[in-house]
């Protein structure tokens, strides 16, 4: 049956068998020997194409689903993602490699980050992907590149608007942004491309990430479409690509509910046909990184001590923030709220308490949960933290304080 935690946001991805938490229809006792050590993060590939397919129904036909690989970069699940989804966006030559290893078309990949060095550029213009460039000093080099190789390098501008993903987690324009090129600059480096080297492919406008509310969604995805079709009449060539950014949320905390994917599609349905009007040639590109897979995974720790310390129950584990930053309140968080989290042989029932989850580390912030009400656990228990399928291992500090690095697997 679905897991239901009153204290928090409703997880309809993940089920429970005599009380037990499941993942891939296992108990996490079965997992974890299957694995042979603790701790370890934990991914449901069903999951994942259900997502896909729900984002795909909910969205009108002709928007191509990208996944932005930042949201977790293991090699087993972009190959996954690789057959699901139209596209993959990365954010480093690492990433760009792991794509490439993965199956996907260079033709389908793109490449978005600050500070792309002179050989970063050059690397991904000779594998074929499309480069969106975020400053004038990257376009200069990408047109020496150019010039010195006679391989014209795909570009599209990242845009920096002049508004912004309103209530979304972390904002990714408006104002002053170390990301892409402000919109009033663009015609200026519109006309340089022309002059340039280089393909133009079109547009990359990101306002934002992790947003739960419909109604901003819908707002910046009109505003990203009257934007691109302004900036349109400055190009060189015919758009070929927008990539009109993501933003979709999962909940993590109490009082958080899903997104609902339905009014952001049937207003999508409109803008959709204004942009075929105005950009007859673009392929239309949704880019979506935490929505695809943050559901799809857990993160498990073995509790190794419990200790009572003036009336507070502390269940110390062999997980932590090293392994979990953003579990522990230590990723973009203002105010700390608990993840999700459980014992996992006892999710609903067994006497309960009010205890925090502790890592091993010699730091006050090396907490998972805090003050958390879970099933009374013991020495060997394992904890589960959900909504980990995102942001998890790969945004963590694994080396600190040299503990060793947390298994993963893809179920």
């Amino acid at each position: 049956m679905p897991v239901e935690l009153p204290q928090h946001a409703p997880h309809p991805w993940l089920e429970t068998r005599d009380d037990r938490l499941l993942i891939a229809g296992r108990t996490i006792a079965e997992v974890a020997a299957e694995v042979g050590r603790t701790p370890f993060y934990a991914y449901d590939r069903r999951v994942m194409a259900q997502k896909v397919e729900q984002t795909r129904r909910a969205l009108p036909q002709r928007i191509h689903l990208h996944y932005a690989m930042k949201a977790n970069p293991l090699p087993a699940v972009v190959k996954h993602m690789v057959g699901l989804v139209d596209g993959l966006d990365v954010a480093s030559v690492g990433e760009m490699q792991i794509a490439l290893e993965a199956g996907a078309d260079p033709a389908t990949i793109s490449f978005a980050g600050p500070g792309k060095t002179d050989a970063e550029l050059a690397r991904a213009a000779a594998a074929g992907i499309t480069l969106n460039i975020e400053s004038e000093r990257e376009l200069r080099v990408l047109a020496r590149i150019g010039e010195e190789t006679g391989r014209r390098p795909r570009v599209a501008i990242r845009v920096n608007p002049d508004f912004e993903l309103k209530t979304s987690g972390m904002k990714m324009s408006g104002g002053p942004k170390q990301f892409g090129i402000d919109a009033e600059r663009v015609p200026e480096v519109l006309r340089a491309i022309a002059r340039a080297p280089v393909e133009f492919r079109g547009f990359h406008i990101f306002s934002g990430s992790q947003n739960l509310r419909a109604d901003a969604l819908i707002e910046a995805q009109r505003k990203t479409a009257t934007l691109a079709i302004e900036l349109a009449r400055h190009a060189p060539a015919p758009v070929q690509l927008l990539n009109m950014g993501g933003g979709f949320g999962v909940p993590y905390f109490p009082g958080e509910q899903p997104l609902d994917l339905r009014p952001v599609g049937e207003a999508l349905a409109p803008v959709v046909r204004e942009l075929e009007q105005a950009l007859p040639e673009a392929e239309l590109v949704i880019e979506l990184g935490r929505f695809l897979v943050a559901e799809a995974g857990l993160y498990v720790c073995r509790v190794i001590d419990r200790k009572i310390s003036r009336g507070h129950v502390f269940l110390v584990t062999d997980g932590g923030l090293h392994h979990h930053l953003a579990a522990s309140g230590n990723f973009g968080q203002i105010i700390r709220k608990n993840y999700p989290v459980v014992v996992a042989d006892r999710v609903h029932g067994g006497e309960r308490e009010t205890a925090s989850v502790v890592g091993p580390l010699c730091t006050p912030l090396d907490l998972l949960a805090d003050r958390a009400e879970l099933a009374r656990a013991a020495e060997g228990d394992l904890i589960a933290v959900l909504q980990s399928g995102a942001y998890g291992r790969s945004a963590s500090p694994l080396a600190f304080l040299g503990h060793p690095a947390p298994a993963e697997v893809l179920l």
